[in-house]
């Protein structure tokens, strides 16, 4: 009997759950009508996050969003008064994928510290970090959320911004604060209908946010093409995974292109959808200091230390936190570390045995040239629009200066391509 009582109450729960989230979406501002006069093309100056420089302590380009769409309009090929600015995502919003205990952990400048993976960070009172760190990325998370009914309605849309895949509902990592690719999705299946998406991940790292949160979700399928070896290295999420296509060390350009042909051949084959999520980070691209095998792993890691040690600092000023780190340098022109011994040694105030540990890395690269990442995306948008499939984009990971440029570029041939219409009255494939 008891049993029956559990079961019955476990499924009104869920049920008492799925209809507040349904409630949450259909009460959501963030869908709104957008004139035929706009573009589907979403950005707001607040993507960008700069304040007293903090952002040059990660090496992602924190203002690439803004110089993608000023390249694009030196081009001709966008008028600024044509964008369409997404408003910011509320806590109601956030909730319909996030649990309510994360979302209060980023009341923490310390836990926002390590999820930006910038340690200064956590020195902020939070009202700031509020401020200028997290609601760039809810302006972000509402351009993505938007992205799925521009697609939908005009058969592409970009969201130049957004694609944080490293976020599930109730973890953050990666640089990766909202989980904007799960939102955008679970929006779409109350708002617009639709019942089968396919999530096409070009980033360089693999999307182990999504995974994880449509892990037992068959309306997603999820083709993911990454580096096995780098950060996350979350084994769990790559059960999830529908597609796998793992990217060895040293793939370059030519192998990479082929490997996506026959990917999205078998995907083609395998699930019809009805909208495509496309996360394009240009991580990929030869040279892009985090898409090296095991750097960012690495980064992250020492980033994580570096932030106890504001923080334990604060609190405990008579303990020790020392660093002990040996690189050993590649004789590349481009300064590659073939191999690299980390090892941190940590003396707790009252512990009287170092804590020791000691990691090493071997550090090839993937590289895919500028053209390399044109042709990538034209293969993708060709994909959706040999299918009459709406596509919305996501830029994603990139961390070289000329990321923004190379994104531009390949805005520039969709457009030319005829894929995408940057010039047109209504913005129609």
């Amino acid at each position: 009997m008891s049993t029956m009582a559990s079961s019955s109450t476990g499924v009104s729960s869920s049920t008492d759950s799925e209809t507040l989230r349904r409630n949450r979406i259909l009460s959501s501002k963030l869908y709104f009508d957008v004139p035929l006069s706009k573009l589907p093309l979403i950005y707001s100056p607040s993507y960008n996050i700069q304040f007293l420089g903090i952002e040059k302590l990660h090496p992602f380009d924190s203002s690439k969003w803004g110089r993608i769409c000023r390249f694009l309009i030196v081009d001709g090929v966008l008028d600024k008064n044509r964008i369409v600015e997404p408003p910011e995502a509320t806590k109601d919003d956030l909730l319909v994928v996030h649990s309510e205990s994360y979302l209060n952990s980023l009341k923490s400048s310390v836990n926002v510290s390590i999820i930006v993976e910038v340690p200064p960070v956590a020195l902020l009172p939070n009202f700031l970090v509020q401020q200028k760190v997290l609601h760039p990325f809810r302006k972000q998370v509402g351009g993505s959320i938007l992205a799925a009914k521009l697609a939908k309605e005009r058969g592409w849309a970009i969201n130049v911004g957004g694609g944080f895949h490293h976020c599930s509902g109730d973890k953050g990592g990666g640089f990766c604060v909202y989980a904007d690719i799960s939102l955008c999705i679970q929006y779409a299946f109350t708002r617009l209908n639709i019942s089968r998406v396919m999530i096409i991940d070009l980033d360089a790292h693999q999307g182990n946010g999504h995974e994880k949160d449509f892990s037992r979700d068959r309306r997603v399928y999820i083709l993911d093409i990454y580096n096995p070896g780098i950060y996350p290295l979350d084994y769990e999420a790559r059960r999830y995974i529908s597609q796998k296509v793992e990217v060895v060390s040293g793939t370059e350009t030519e192998e990479y292109l082929t490997k996506l042909d026959e990917a999205l051949k078998v995907a083609g084959r395998m699930f019809d959808p009805e909208l495509v999520v496309y996360n394009a980070g240009t991580d990929i691209l030869d040279g892009d200091p985090l898409g090296r095998l095991k750097l960012l792993e690495l980064y992250i890691m020492r980033v994580q230390l570096d932030t106890v040690a504001f923080s334990f600092a604060q609190t405990n000023p008579y303990c020790t936190f020392e660093f002990h780190t040996s690189l050993e340098l590649s004789k590349n022109p481009e300064f590659l570390l073939s191999s690299l011994h980390h090892q941190i040694r940590m003396d707790w105030c009252g512990s009287s045995v170092p804590r020791t540990s000691e990691y090493s890395f071997s550090l090839p690269l993937v590289k895919i040239s500028p053209d390399g990442i044109t042709a990538r995306d034209e293969k993708v948008f060709r994909f959706a629009h040999e299918r009459n499939v709406p596509l919305l984009m996501l830029t994603s990971g990139g961390y070289m200066k000329s990321s923004a440029r190379i994104i531009a570029d390949s805005i520039v041939n969709l457009s030319k391509k005829g894929l995408i219409d940057t010039l047109g009255s209504t913005g129609k494939v």
